[in-house]
C-alpha cells in the first residue's frame, strides 16, 4: 500500500457536484492499493499514519503525532501507475477494485476517517500545511 500523506489546514472532497466530507486541521491521505495487499499491509499503514511525528510541537518542531486532529482519506490508484515506458500510464500494479476497497475501507475505519466516494470521479481541495507531503508504504 501506498499513501500520499498531506498535512492540511483544511480538506474537502466533492463527488458528482456535492460535498461527501470536510476536515479541519488533520491528514488528507490519498491511498493507493496494489495487487497482492492485504489486511496486514492495511493495518500496518494505518497505524504509520496515526505515529507519523509531522504536527508542530510547543517549540514549533515538527514532533507531534495525529492526536485528535482528523483525517480525510481519498482512494487514488493513480499512486501506482507505472511510467517507464511511454507517455501513457499503465495501472496493472493497482489492486482490483473488489479487492482495493475493503482495504481502503479498513484503512478509514481504523484512522477514524472521514472519506471520498470509493471509485467516483472527485474533487479534492485542500490547503497544505507547511506544506507537508510524505509518500508512506506499508
Amino acid at each position: 500500500m501506498r499513501a500520499l500523506v498531506q498535512r492540511v489546514s483544511r480538506a474537502a472532497v466533492r463527488a458528482d457536484g456535492e460535498q461527501v466530507a470536510a476536515i479541519g486541521p488533520g491528514l488528507l491521505v490519498l491511498i493507493g492499493i496494489r495487487d497482492g495487499d492485504g489486511e496486514a499491509e492495511a493495518d500496518r499503514l494505518a497505524a504509520k499514519l496515526r505515529a507519523l511525528r509531522i504536527f508542530d510541537d510547543s517549540d514549533g518542531r515538527m514532533n507531534e503525532p495525529l492526536g485528535d486532529r482528523e483525517v480525510l482519506c481519498v482512494s487514488q490508484f493513480t499512486l501506482y501507475a507505472e511510467t517507464d515506458k511511454g507517455n501513457r500510464p499503465s495501472y496493472a500494479l493497482a489492486a482490483a477494485p473488489e479487492l482495493a476497497e475493503p482495504l481502503y475501507e479498513r484503512v478509514c475505519r481504523q484512522l477514524g476517517a472521514a472519506s471520498g466516494v470509493f471509485g467516483a470521479r472527485m474533487e479534492v481541495e485542500l490547503t497544505n500545511d507547511g506544506p507537508v507531503t510524505l509518500l508512506v508504504e506499508s
